[in-house]
């Protein structure tokens, strides 16, 4: 069947169109495979043909357009209208140097727009590269067996299997199904799950249920599908929409960093407008007016800073993804510095994930662990088939130990822990049964749910699980729902009857039986021994165990049934907390954040392992359950979410978005992490949404970030990175604007002062582009100061640029190095004989060495700025000097380039510059080391809490 021709295989790669409408054999005949999937040759063969499983990205913005986005800033387009300016005064008057001032502009307006682009594209490449880390995967069967394959390696004819949560990998009509709900919105835009059928009953190949498409969301139960197109070959491939761009949405730190733009460049607008006039008036050379506008506002725009924060967001997100954090959106790094409140699941993110069965309960009787005295080798028994409840009592507690599998015994797979002669035969095979585990060789011996795996492992330690789901046959299965909280199936017994097996939480089953398991015999359940049941539960539960019950009935027809239940017994599942959990969990404490458990777990469980992981404090932890927030009013809710400690129990996933909402209305920055299908619109909603690894394919594509280990205390170094990463974006913010001043006061002062200009355009680019960037890369790559997470969380309006930190940059650091700057002017001026009032031409050496002075101190004082720089309110010394080897390199760079520009014959012809004495230059050394103190003292004094410089100087 599955040799065809060359001609024919490449027919088999584009779909007919009638896919939906043909018989299933005629289906299945075209395509070449049978229900159990195509050979591995056979595969291998039409992904040559057919090419991969790839939906190739349209209307992806192009690298030259992404290039030219780079030059609509609005720094960029100041320095165009500066060098614009440039050349028309050389027009005007040529010869002056005006053309090298403009060629300059265009240059660091080139660079620029460069530098942030290539750091935009590598932090895309960065981005792209993560996301291949969890590329989308498909369970196909091949020569007969489930494999786990790439989706991109899918091709036409492999039957897929899919399961909850599972995005659909290609085209593909359905042969098998179990109660399969499909989310097609991204398709149809309808917003309700669609239930599919195996029967066509549309001729509109997307309306038709007995298809699923690529892309499309399985939201509930499971099903089979043969693949018929892949690649572009599927509805959404040839979806015109696709080549739409989408519009990004601007996240947190980039409005913060267009504010910035719009403020400094607005300072450098108005003072290059007001001095352009005051020099007119007072002067009245336009040209020099002109020129000194151009310097004023080249002067104000840090030309670096862009690049820089880009380059820092992108180092920060390749340190968290070697700390298990992919970062998805590269500014999403800072939004977690300022999550006030964690919400988490339980398990696998607080716990290991590493569930076993560790206490029984057979009817009313507790069962101990023990080594039975002789190992069983086999296990034969008869099957429940009594009419009577006495005739179920026999079958239940026959003298026969285990599970009849009809004409043969089923080996044993390993020695329990459990004496088999105190648990009765149907009770392991609702634990095995009742299930969609599956067993598997590696550790932990399973595959799915930790819940179920550990049911089915239980089960198995007891009989060959597979051999009795042979014997045992599923005809029916309703799948486990958030809401009804239980999970039935419909299995034929050896003898062609009917039975329904049932496993959930211990209050729904409970309450679903009409009788009980107890002493050997099939008695009557009221309402008061089930309440006896209910609370025996919970002394389990208050051992940290999830709890589930089990329970069993004989069925008459294939549906789903809600009483009349035989109760069999509680297994109580154990956890082990992740060591690490506490002292995360501390951590956050410490720094101020609110970390809330959500668990579907009882609240009696749930608190046990709050007090386990050190969530719950001194005090009783606020419980708040699923039926209170149905129930409770909002206002009830907002008083009980102050509580320090909190935890949800016996919610649903779908519960997760108000529990979001809630917090968000409260004014909290909320992180919630998921890994369902019903934690997608939650994790979504909530301002940084967090998926496991481990999860389905719908949480991680609504996630902003991904764990790998599914372990919160990484989403906690998340946080401390996060914060770090503000706490650099603002410390290089300090540092670039610092030198605005020395930059901008000697063109006020050759306006008022009528002094040669100590600090012409050249030196000031030579600065902003040439000595501060590597300095300012390395403060990005700073780590976190000692009390980083001691801090409480960032305010939500707290700006990147406030009145702190220019005060602390034009108002104290600035002054102290333009007091520099000029004082090695003067210095050098006075010595050569210079008289107040004396104008001095540009090509004048005694102006050329005073401008490399004035040059010098500035770079000098740069050097202590980038030092002092390194931390915020901790003293630098804490530090290390070596612990940032980055910043020894920046300040390296900063005397390899002043030497240059003094010593350098080319390079004083292009800066106007000239060798000079080293005294001048030691004499910048004092003030250098003022502004160190200066701003130790500032970060002592704001240690000790000193509320008037707190007022003016915490930035």
């Amino acid at each position: 069947m599955e040799k065809e021709s060359a001609g024919n295989k490449t027919k088999l790669c584009s779909p007919q169109g009638d896919e939906h409408l043909i018989s299933l054999p005629e289906f299945l005949q075209r395509l070449a495979v049978t229900e159990n999937g195509l050979s591995e040759q056979e595969a291998t063969h039409r992904l040559r043909e057919c090419g991969p499983n790839i939906l190739e990205e349209a209307g992806k913005e192009s690298i030259l357009k992404r290039y030219v986005r780079q030059f609509r800033n609005f720094f960029s387009i100041l320095l165009t209208v500066g060098a614009i300016l440039s050349f028309l005064g050389e027009y005007l008057d040529p010869g002056k140097g005006n053309i090298y001032i403009g060629v300059a502009l265009v240059g660091v307006v080139v660079l620029n727009g460069t530098f942030t682009f290539v750091q935009e594209y590598q932090a895309a490449k960065t981005m792209e590269s993560f996301r291949q880390l969890l590329p989308p995967h498909a369970k196909v069967l091949r020569d007969g067996k489930v494999r786990d394959i790439l989706a991109s390696e899918l091709v036409v004819g492999d039957v897929i299997l899919l399961e909850e949560g599972d995005k659909v990998p290609a085209d593909g009509r359905l042969i098998e199904i179990n109660t399969l709900k499909v989310d097609n919105s991204t398709l149809t835009g309808e917003s309700e799950p669609q239930l599919r059928s195996l029967e066509c009953n549309r001729s509109n190949l997307l309306e038709c249920r007995n298809m699923v498409f690529s892309g499309t969301l399985v939201q509930s139960g499971n099903g089979k599908a043969v693949i018929f197109g892949t690649g572009q070959d599927t509805q959404i491939g040839s979806l015109a929409t696709l080549t739409e761009q989408t519009v990004s949405v601007d996240t947190p730190i980039r409005k913060e960093l267009n504010h910035f733009i719009k403020i400094i460049s607005t300072i450098a607008i108005f003072l290059g407008i007001t001095f352009f006039l005051l020099a007119f008036f007072i002067q009245d050379v336009f040209l020099a007016s002109l020129i000194f506008a151009i310097g004023i506002i080249v002067a104000n725009v840090p030309e670096g800073l862009l690049p820089t924060v880009t380059l820092a967001l992108s180092l920060a997100s390749r340190r968290m993804a070697s700390r298990n954090a992919l970062i998805k959106q590269l500014e999403s790094v800072e939004t977690l510095g300022s999550t006030t409140v964690i919400c988490t699941d339980k398990t696998g993110t607080l716990t290991q994930n590493r569930m076993a069965v560790n206490s029984l309960i057979i009817g009313f009787e507790s069962v101990e662990p023990e080594k039975p005295s002789t190992p069983q080798e086999s296990a034969t028994g008869q099957d429940i088939n009594g009419s009577t409840k006495k005739g179920l009592a026999e079958k239940i507690t026959g003298s026969e130990k285990v599970i009849d599998s009809g004409a043969k015994g089923i080996p044993v797979t390993e020695t329990p822990g459990w004496n088999p002669e105190k648990i009765h035969p149907v009770f392991i095979r609702v634990a095995g049964l009742c299930n969609n585990a599956k067993l598997y060789e590696a550790p932990p011996g399973y595959t799915g749910d930790p819940t179920e795996g550990a049911l089915l492992v239980f089960a198995n330690s007891f009989v060959d699980v597979k051999g009795l789901q042979q014997e045992y046959p599923r005809l029916e299965e309703f799948p486990f729902d958030s809401l009804t909280r239980r999970m039935e199936v419909v299995c034929r017994t050896p003898e062609g009857k009917l039975e329904v097996y049932l496993k959930g939480a211990p209050e729904v089953v409970v309450h679903m039986c009409g009788s009980v398991v107890e002493s050997g015999e099939v008695r009557k359940l009221d309402e008061t021994r089930q309440k006896e049941l209910l609370d025996r539960h919970l002394r389990l539960a208050e051992k940290g165990e999830r709890i589930i019950a089990l329970a069993f009935r004989q069925a008459e027809e294939q549906k789903e049934y809600t009483g009349d239940f035989i109760f069999l017994g509680f297994i109580g599942i154990v956890d082990p907390p992740r060591p690490e959990a506490r002292e995360a969990i501390a951590k956050c404490h410490a720094a101020g954040i609110k970390v809330v458990m959500i668990t579907g777990d009882h609240p009696v469980t749930a608190e046990s392992i709050a007090r386990d992981v050190g969530l719950a404090g001194p005090g009783k932890p606020e419980i708040i359950t699923g039926d209170e927030l149905k129930s409770l009013s909002r206002t009830e809710l907002s008083s009980r979410l102050k509580n320090p400690s909190i935890v949800f129990a016996r919610t649903s996933p779908v519960q997760k978005l108000k529990i979001v909402q809630l917090f968000q209305a409260e004014g909290e920055i909320v992180t919630m992490t998921g890994d369902g299908v019903n934690d997608a619109p939650a994790i979504k909603n909530a301002d940084m949404g967090v998926a496991m690894g481990s999860g389905t394919d719908v949480a991680r594509d609504a996630a902003d970030m991904v764990l790998l280990d599914d372990n919160f205390a990484t989403i906690v170094n998340a946080v401390e990175e996060g914060r770090t990463v503000f706490d650099n974006i603002k410390k290089f913010i300090v540092y670039i604007l610092t030198s605005n001043i020395p930059e901008i006061l000697p063109f006020i002062a050759f306006v008022l002062l009528s002094i040669p200009l100590p600090m012409p355009v050249q030196l000031i680019l030579a600065i902003d582009l040439g000595t501060d960037i590597l300095p300012a890369i390395a403060l990005g790559v700073e780590r976190g100061e000692g009390d980083i997470m001691k801090r409480p969380p960032r305010p939500r309006d707290e700006k990147l640029l406030t009145s702190q930190v220019l005060l602390t940059a034009y108002g104290v650091k600035g002054p102290i190095q333009a007091a520099a700057g000029f004082f090695c002017y003067f210095a050098v001026l006075s010595e050569g004989g210079w008289v107040f009032g004396e104008q001095l031409a540009n090509t004048n050496p005694l102006y050329m060495q005073a401008v490399t002075a004035f040059f010098s101190a500035v770079v000098i004082c740069q050097i202590t700025n980038v030092f002092a720089s390194r931390t915020r309110f901790q003293s630098v010394f804490s530090m290390g000097l070596f612990s940032n080897r980055l910043v020894l390199l920046g300040i390296a760079s900063e005397l390899l380039i002043l030497a240059l520009i003094i010593w350098n014959p080319f390079a004083n012809l292009i800066f106007n510059t000239s060798p000079i004495d080293l005294r001048y230059m030691l004499l910048a050394v004092p003030f250098a080391v003022f502004l160190l103190g200066v701003d130790e003292l500032r970060k002592y004094l704001l240690r000790k809490n000193v509320n008037w410089v707190a007022g003016f100087f915490k930035w």
